[in-house]
């Protein structure tokens, strides 16, 4: 985990969720419903602006929206095709990893998402199941991002990668995988967004109860499976579904 997500809303209504500027540039087309590692997808970010001397103004800061490609790329890695087995940084040692320590310290982000899927193993079968925001906002997940430069074609654009936190699966949510992302409350994405701040540990724990009873967690159409698949019946329930296969996890 995290392995496959949806992100179906506008840059424009993330931007005002967010309380964000919108610097994507019209470069993401439309909603995805199967978010896959290496697909280019939306981050918030907040960085001190830069003059154009490209000094920085150490007095403020702006939140906007970025376009990433997920599955982060070192920046002393040799090969951007490493970015496909980075999609996720576990939290409990991100700090320590040469692959993320300095995104830690110095570059986080929150990658908005509609929900998450997981899998279910029972036996060969894999049952796929969507977490999600029972009122409809965003999912906050923790991310860490990172610049990645060509050496061999320096005049070429720099690659912008990200990377989901995953900590230890809570509640019901344990019952499908043993990770999940790390979620942030509202409360907290300021403190996670501050480029000022090197040490973010504080902030990575188990949601609270109250956080959990807005989520619902609930199986769906194995066509999710592929992601040559890609609409908004992947998110929904299966049907005629067995009513104890829907977990509310505020219980």
């Amino acid at each position: 985990m995290c392995g496959r997500y949806a992100s179906t809303k506008n840059p424009a209504t993330l931007a005002a969720e967010f309380d964000a500027v919108d610097a994507t540039e019209d470069a993401i087309k439309g909603p995805d419903y199967n978010v896959a590692p290496t697909r280019h997808v939306v981050a918030v970010v907040q960085r001190h602006p830069r003059d154009d001397d490209g000094e920085p103004d150490m007095s403020t800061t702006e939140r906007s929206l970025r376009v990433m490609k997920w599955g982060l790329v070192p920046a002393w890695s040799k090969d951007p095709k490493s970015g496909a087995k980075m999609i996720n940084a576990r939290s409990e040692s991100a700090a320590e990893k040469p692959a993320f320590r300095t995104s830690w310290t110095k570059r986080r982000c929150i990658m908005p998402a509609d929900g998450w899927y997981e899998w279910q193993r029972d036996g060969k079968v894999k049952q796929p199941f969507f977490t999600t925001r029972k009122d409809g906002l965003s999912i906050a997940m923790a991310g860490l991002w990172t610049v990645w430069h060509d050496k061999e074609k320096p005049e070429s654009p720099p690659l912008v990668t990200c990377s989901v936190l995953t900590m230890p699966a809570v509640a019901q949510i344990a019952e499908i995988h043993d990770r999940m992302p790390v979620l942030l409350p509202p409360d907290a994405w300021n403190a996670w967004l501050d480029p000022d701040s090197t040490d973010p540990a504080a902030l990575i724990k188990p949601p609270s109860e109250d956080f959990l009873a807005a989520l619902e967690l609930r199986p769906v159409s194995p066509a999710v499976n592929s992601v040559k698949n890609n609409g908004p019946e992947l998110m929904d329930p299966v049907p005629e579904q067995d009513e104890s296969a829907l977990f509310d996890l505020g219980r």
